[in-house]
């Protein structure tokens, strides 16, 4: 009796796991929305937001690169340094 309630509930945490997995990959398989991102001024205010559309044959790997350069200009520009009000002369 044991092994049987053993073996049902391994069955029902297979189904489980297999409904979760189909669930995953027919979202990863959707396609991509466009990305949005917050467009900024020379001065560093930020602007209204900005669309960046890509066009339909974008791969995911370019789309991928594509946002890396995107944070890694943001995290660059966020990183300068800007004079304040006391260090002009």
């Amino acid at each position: 009796m044991r092994a049987i309630f053993g073996l049902v509930s391994l069955l029902i945490v297979l189904a489980v796991t297999g409904f979760l997995v189909r669930q995953q990959m027919k979202a990863v398989q959707a396609p991509v929305p466009s990305l949005q991102v917050p467009a900024t001024t020379d001065d560093g205010s930020a602007g209204t937001p900005a669309a960046i559309t890509l066009p339909a044959s974008v791969t995911p790997a370019q789309q991928s690169q594509q946002v890396q350069q995107q944070f890694k200009q943001a995290l660059d520009k966020a990183m300068q340094t800007r004079q304040m009000p006391d260090d002009q002369p």
